[in-house]
């Protein structure tokens, strides 16, 4: 494992860190931990530990092959939380055609108080072709996709005649606040879809420098010209305040080995000048992890959702401190 420099790889300058250099920056917490457990117990508890230590929202994953539904989960939570954003992050798109994902989202939204969020996206083909499915052109199927759920969630209703997609159809309005729409984005063609047709893009394993050079701008660019508001971005980075960070982050890289044979992740970390997903944490002291947090909000990100890194009880407990202590004070 390499000997990291932290600041310089993670693209930050050694700075004072305080609270105000995060800015409107939102925390949140990712629950992508718990997806392998299974338990909706768990989420609902894990989520109402959440609230009370003052995130801002709650998003959970869902695997293709996994066998748990992420909304369903957060219809569940949403009984038991009123203030935190809940959201997906994200949905694969090629198994569920867009007007049944519209009916749930729309369907779980006005089950709960507070607000949904629907993030989607083309996964990756490895998994997708666990079940069947292949495209030779995700782009056209995105664009599709997008095409009729937008339409039926924003407005209720769509006529869209597509190459790869079609839908007729007028929904029943369960709800008088849709859910938002976010897009998992990395490529240009991507991004700019996110930023026309949704309220932004959903990122895994991206650093500040590629957010900053590329996601940022190509996402913008496209919202400007469709007159859309000011596009989100939603990073989801793991997290953990350590003493001994090249430990944290070689384990970040073995468990997360698969994502750097994926091209698309390949092409980020390329961009962003590093070789191995640990090399993208959020790791060290209370003050180091404040700043990287701090280089996240400089580069554009509006929404982090913090994937605790934890292994001991210490780290979970300085991590979790960190968090709580920021978190509370970016609400207003």
């Amino acid at each position: 494992m390499a000997n990291y420099p932290l600041f310089r790889m993670c693209g930050l300058s050694r700075r004072k860190s305080t609270i105000t250099t995060i800015g409107d920056m939102r925390i949140g917490l990712n629950a992508t931990a718990l997806v392998a457990k299974a338990s909706v117990e768990a989420f609902v508890e894990h989520a109402q530990a959440a609230e009370a230590d003052g995130f801002e929202s709650y998003w959970v994953a869902e695997h293709p092959t996994g066998g748990l539904d992420a909304l369903t989960v957060l219809t569940v939570v949403g009984q038991s939380v009123r203030t935190m954003e809940l959201g997906t992050a994200v949905i694969p798109t090629y198994p569920r055609h867009p007007m049944v994902l519209a009916g749930q989202a729309l369907t779980a939204q006005s089950s709960m108080d507070g607000a949904l969020t629907l993030g989607v996206g083309l996964s990756h083909q490895p998994m997708m072709s666990e079940l069947g499915l292949t495209d030779d052109k995700p782009i056209r199927h995105l664009r599709d996709y997008l095409s009729i759920l937008v339409p039926l969630i924003e407005d209720g209703s769509v006529d869209y005649e597509g190459e790869s997609l079609s839908c007729r159809a007028t929904v029943f309005r369960p709800s008088t606040r849709p859910p938002q729409v976010l897009v998992a984005a990395l490529g240009p063609q991507t991004l700019r879809l996110a930023g026309g047709r949704t309220a932004g893009t959903s990122l895994a394993w991206v650093g500040p420098k590629t957010i900053r050079n590329h996601i940022v701008p190509t996402m913008s660019e496209a919202a400007a010209a469709a007159g859309r508001d000011k596009p989100r971005v939603l990073a989801t980075l793991p997290i953990c305040v350590t003493d001994e960070p090249a430990a944290i982050r070689s384990r970040i890289t073995a468990t997360a080995a698969l994502y750097a044979q994926l091209p698309s992740y390949q092409a980020m970390f390329e961009r962003e000048g590093v070789t191995e997903p640990g090399e993208l944490g959020l790791v060290g002291s209370e003050a180091e992890v404040e700043d990287q947090l701090a280089g996240l909000a400089d580069a554009g990100v509006t929404d982090y959702a913090a994937s605790e890194f934890t292994p001991s009880p210490d780290e979970r407990e300085r991590t979790r401190a960190l968090l709580k202590r920021l978190a509370p004070g970016l609400s207003g």
